[in-house]
């Protein structure tokens, strides 16, 4: 099937604190309407996920609305959402209507257990709905980035997972084996944390115009890395909305930022 484009079709939708997301709409063509949820492949590769909820009809004034409920947890993407009149249909991509999000504003507020799931709708680039989704077993989330001349000190939270004695941040230098660790600050309740990093861990780490810097939380030694990013709360894509200065030092310059994934890193030029 081939997505036909119409800017008549619009969904509003708003989630609670469960993560139960309610897509409403004006009644639609067909008997028996539904909406399609399509994990957007990556270049060059074939759909094969897909989600079909069925819209139900509302007695007060004719639209219909769907539930996406919070199991079965969406795979970690981008899900374009779509109008299907009735099964086989040709499915109509759908603009956004109004979102409520604001039970997702102060997420990071709440503890979260494993796995750590996260969906926000929001409107693509090209103006129709879609949901950004994550699912991690655990998960770092970056609070505060404090950027001063010298270091740049991140304030962080582990949800899905406890902090130990041996806890260390990691730094990764992407694209290599290089790693640098860490001893951060741990918070008495084993969850919240904190660590600074300056031109004396990131500078040295190869040549290049520029190197990166992927950030990461180890609760024990044995345990695997988990990615520090930003993720509980109502922005699906973090790059160009948090910006964050730059420090210049001993011929280098170093600013964190994040990445299209929203996960956290540190990039030297």
């Amino acid at each position: 099937m081939s997505p036909q484009r119409d800017t008549r079709l619009r969904a509003a939708c708003a989630i609670d604190t469960d993560g139960r997301i309610t897509f409403r709409l004006p009644a639609p063509p067909g008997a028996h309407p539904q909406l399609l949820l399509r994990l957007r492949p990556k270049k060059g590769r074939p759909e094969t996920t897909r989600h079909v909820l069925d819209l139900e009809p509302e007695r007060a004034d004719g639209h219909r609305h769907a539930v996406l409920e919070p199991h079965p947890v969406l795979e970690e993407g981008r899900w374009d959402v779509y109008l299907l009149p009735e099964p086989g249909a040709e499915r109509r991509r759908l603009r956004p209507g109004p979102r409520d999000l604001r039970t997702l504003v102060d997420g990071h507020l709440r503890d979260r257990p494993s796995p750590v799931t996260v969906r926000i709708p929001y409107a693509t680039k090209d103006g129709f709905l879609a949901l950004r989704a994550w699912r991690r077993t655990a998960h770092a989330e970056a609070r505060t980035i404090d950027v001063t001349d010298r270091a740049v000190t991140v304030t962080a939270r582990l949800h899905g997972a406890e902090l130990h004695e041996d806890t260390t941040v990691r730094l990764r230098l992407r694209g290599t084996d290089t790693v640098r660790s860490l001893r951060p600050r741990i918070d008495d309740d084993g969850r919240g944390f904190s660590f600074t990093a300056g031109p004396g861990e990131l500078t040295d780490g190869g040549g290049g115009a520029a190197r990166i810097w992927d950030v990461f939380v180890r609760p024990t030694a044995e345990a695997p890395p988990i990615r520090v990013g930003r993720l509980l709360d109502d922005v699906a894509d973090r790059k160009h909305v948090y910006v964050y200065p730059a420090i210049e030092a001993d011929g280098s310059t170093l600013r964190p930022y994040y990445t299209v994934d929203n996960d956290l890193a540190i990039e030297v030029t």
